[in-house]
């Protein structure tokens, strides 16, 4: 697929989890906060480069970065949105439905391009009410995130059984989880289905801008997910992705996106700087060679690290 809701897809999804503030926020999240300003230069910045679909979630500084986001892409035609419904453990009938509705009134726009299942909780009775709001035109495209294979396989049955399509797969991909993702990433690949993947930087823990003694901040979730013992575990790694940064003249953090791009991956790059969305312009372009992604995976497999969300069900 080259498009959605009439669109060209662009190289990279931008992805809007640091933004906002609150339980979910940037604060809890990464360790640090950011204000408007900074975020509608980055904004601007990457429209302007090309990058022209937006990820968010009703639970990303809960709304917060969906009205951020909103006020940013008015008037902005060729923007793809993406969001998704954060459904509980047990089923309430009609709250999916009202998830889109208030989405759509927090963003100020008529329709979501691209609406996900951010999770895999009774996933049947939530994928009929997001049929609903296709034929009723709310939403253009069914997604679903976070769901391992045997579960990826039925939900897809049924959606097609039901005359429609699921057009995306969005999962947790990175050097340090490609493990656990293969089979999903084969199947999507196999049947058409785009996927998408999340953290592909581990939260800049494989950006090549931190290591052992330049770690996160510890009051934050990326701070608790790498400690200075895990940075030393994985440092082999980011010497590496050091290395080709130098090599073709790129910022550092550009290398994992390019590994995945060339695994048939549809990275989602969260930014938060226009200098980040200047760096990715120049990345999405380098082409790695055989040898280079080959030692890039035999560094993160030697390193022993299996990067996983408290959040994952796979």
């Amino acid at each position: 697929m080259t498009e959605i809701n009439g669109k060209p897809l662009p190289a990279c999804m931008i992805g809007t989890w640091a933004w906002g503030s609150g339980i979910n926020g940037s604060k809890m999240i990464f360790g640090k906060k950011y204000d408007l300003e900074q975020l509608r230069n980055t904004f601007e910045t990457a429209y302007n480069s090309g990058f022209t679909m937006w990820d968010t979630a009703e639970v990303y500084g809960m709304g917060r970065a969906e009205e951020i986001l909103g006020d940013f892409v008015r008037d902005k035609d060729e923007v793809i949105i993406s969001t998704k419904h954060m459904p509980s453990g047990r089923y309430h009938k009609g709250a999916l439905k009202e998830s889109v509705a208030k989405s759509i009134e927090r963003m100020k726009i008529k329709e979501i391009d691209l609406y996900w299942l951010h999770e895999p909780f009774n996933y049947i009775e939530n994928v009929d009410e997001m049929i609903e709001c296709v034929e009723t035109g709310l939403i253009k495209h069914i997604g679903v995130s976070n769901f391992a294979i045997d579960d990826l396989k039925r939900v897809h049955e049924y959606i097609v059984s039901k005359g429609h399509k699921l057009t995306a797969v969005q999962n947790h991909y990175s050097l340090l989880s490609m493990e656990r993702q293969g089979d999903v990433l084969k199947y999507c690949i196999d049947n058409d289905i785009i996927f998408y993947g999340y953290m592909i930087l581990e939260q800049g823990a494989l950006s090549g801008h931190h290591d052992a003694k330049h770690p996160f901040k510890k009051i934050s979730m990326r701070g608790l997910a790498f400690s200075k013992r895990k940075f030393r575990k994985i440092e082999p790694l980011i010497e590496y992705i050091r290395e080709l940064g130098r090599k073709y003249d790129i910022d550092s953090s550009q290398i994992p996106i390019a590994w995945a791009i060339n695994k048939g991956v549809n990275p989602i790059i969260g930014l938060t700087s226009p200098s980040q969305a200047v760096a990715l312009s120049d990345g999405v372009s380098v082409e790695l060679t055989v040898d280079e992604i080959k030692r890039l995976e035999e560094l993160a497999l030697a390193s022993g690290v299996k990067a996983k969300g408290v959040w994952e069900k796979n």
